[in-house]
């Protein structure tokens, strides 16, 4: 026996608050009583908790009360039809309300996936953002699987039509317009979720989007819903999505212009390529055809269908920098920097055409990304002063110095023969071959300027030194001073010219600290450098990166012997 039935056997006290639990209109007493044992069967609590499983039971809900409609219609029971019209009504208005809330979490979805790829975009110039896939996949999947359960409710809907029509039949009104909300929803959705998950890249390039003629490159393409999540839950729903077809776009300054690119330029999404059982399209046997110094874009096409919707999927890679030999890395490099730090539109290839200046705190955030791309540490605060007052002059604060673009990669540094951005990548690019364990370390000081250096080291011991970058190589220079007093008690701050990758590449900066010495008065060697700034006794801060071998072991000892360094005064 049924609750429903054992229920009806309470005394009329019992009965009479039975009643009026069901006197609102929300859930009829005859819906209860003639869908009793079903009711009772179904795990509700459950449903609760999981909005597509919620969706199905109210599906089979609505094919029970069709059912016990067409009894009632042989019947004539007129009493039962009525309280189903009334039902209906309120179907309609929680459906409504149900694509109301669908509607405010497509926008929340809509914005978290501008953020995200505002993430990619700073990732791809070295920024350590999160740029993990999956909480929005899992979203994006869950809502589709509503979105298209409720669809299905609707055609569920419209057999009805076939069956009961009446006058002012809120299903013969509404459901026109539930379907196109649902639909629109459905096409925003999946629009929104076929993405550029990885940008363009070649295997050995300098970073993501700098792309070279002739070279292969990568780029993937993914629609952030799981279909295995479809299969395994909705067994009914079919899906097909076409191939993918990849185009390189060129834009000049007053007209697009549309160039192929060579290679496998049609891809079919699947899952095989996934690790999670995502769809995705790993194009990697790419070759592009044409060299130009302005942006382009790589764009892609695809037709989603399933469960008779189609849309039309159309993404755009962020703009790519195009060059014909390795020597332009350096300025296509800056270039992929200036637009991703500045612009948040990807579609604005125009950008170079009248390119904004970039704040100091910008210009500043982005090259300490790139320090902690090339060695997991950033800039600090003393470090990114001195870079601002080389820049700048020296200012009570940097908040509303900017600089161009023009001045970061054209125009060369004030007495030099080479742009800042050229100086900074000689840097950059020493640390990541050469110096990056020193750098993460924290042994190098880095930026500072030859005045602060003199003022750091005359309040120090006799043999303190610092390490800091050369302000007169192009291609990256370390250099190291240190102080030592006189006997008179006066300080002197004495420097050596500074180490490139030529010296570097026959021996670690650790052994030259470590075998650094100036012949004195009748040949007698001093070794001058003792403790890194500030105090650091120099055994204990390099002497992990020492080789065992010394003297005339030392793999190092014809360069120690033959390498002529000059010291100069203060």
């Amino acid at each position: 026996m049924s609750q429903w039935e054992r229920l009806k056997q309470l005394d009329s006290v019992c009965l009479q608050k039975v009643d009026e639990l069901y006197s609102r209109d929300d859930f009829p007493m005859d819906v209860r009583d003639y869908l009793a044992q079903w009711i009772e069967d179904q795990d509700w609590e459950g449903a609760s908790r999981d909005s597509s499983r919620a969706v199905v039971l109210f599906q089979i809900l609505l094919e029970n009360l069709d059912n016990q409609y067409s009894r009632f219609t042989q019947e004539r029971c007129f009493l039962m039809q009525r309280n189903f019209k009334r039902f209906n009504v309120q179907s309609t208005c929680e459906l409504s309300a149900m694509l109301d809330s669908a509607e405010s979490l497509l926008a929340k979805l809509t914005e978290d996936l501008d953020q995200w790829k505002r993430r990619q975009q700073i990732s791809c110039i070295g920024a350590p953002e999160d740029t993990n896939l999956d909480p929005l996949e899992k979203w994006f999947t869950q809502v589709g699987d509503g979105m298209f359960q409720l669809r299905k409710f609707l055609l569920k809907l419209e057999e009805l039509l076939d069956k009961l029509s009446y006058d002012e039949d809120p299903i013969k009104d509404q459901k026109p317009i539930l379907q196109e909300r649902v639909d629109t929803l459905l096409t925003t959705l999946i629009k929104s979720a076929f993405i550029v998950e990885t940008q363009p890249s070649m295997p050995q390039g300098r970073g993501p989007l700098v792309l070279r003629t002739n070279v292969q490159f990568s780029v993937k393409a993914r629609v952030t819903i799981k279909a295995s999540y479809f299969h395994a839950d909705i067994h009914t729903y079919k899906h097909n999505i076409h191939s993918i077809t990849a185009n390189l776009c060129l834009c000049a300054y007053e007209r697009y212009r549309r160039f192929n690119v060579l290679g496998t330029s049609s891809k079919a999404l699947n899952m095989s390529e996934s690790m999670n059982g995502g769809m995705v399209a790993d194009f990697r046997h790419l070759l592009s055809l044409s060299v130009t110094e302005e942006l382009h874009t790589i764009h892609f096409e695809t037709q989603f269908e399933m469960h008779g919707l189609s849309v039309s999927l159309e993404t755009t890679s962020l703009p790519v920098v195009v060059i014909s030999n390795s020597s332009q890395q350096q300025s296509a490099w800056a270039s992929v920097l200036w637009f991703n730090m500045l612009c948040p539109d990807p579609n604005n290839l125009l950008f170079f055409a009248s390119s904004p200046v970039a704040s100091w705190s910008q210009l500043g955030q982005m090259l300490s990304w790139q320090f902690i791309a090339c060695a997991e540490r950033g800039l600090n605060e003393d470090q990114l002063e001195t870079l601002a007052q080389k820049l700048f002059g020296k200012q009570q604060s940097y908040d509303n110095c900017k600089i161009s673009w023009t001045r970061f990669s054209k125009e060369n540094i004030s007495g030099q023969s080479f742009t800042l951005w050229v100086w900074l990548d000689g840097i950059l690019n020493l640390v990541k071959v050469y110096l990056s364990q020193l750098w993460n370390d924290g042994s190098i000081l880095g930026f500072v300027s030859k005045g602060k250096e003199k003022v750091l080291l005359k309040k120090k011991q006799g043999g303190t030194f610092l390490l800091r970058f050369s302000e007169s190589c192009k291609d990256g220079g370390i250099t190291f001073s240190w102080v030592e007093y006189t006997n008179d008690g006066e300080p002197n701050v004495r420097s050596v010219q500074p180490f490139t990758s030529v010296d570097l590449k026959q021996i670690p900066l650790a052994e030259i600290l470590r075998n650094f010495q100036i012949m004195e008065a009748e040949n007698a060697p001093v070794y001058p450098l003792q403790f890194l700034y500030p105090n650091t006794p120099k055994d204990q801060a390099f002497g992990k990166y020492y080789n065992e071998m010394t003297g005339e072991q030392s793999p190092y000892f014809k360069y120690i012997k033959t390498k002529l360094v000059f010291v100069s005064k203060e």
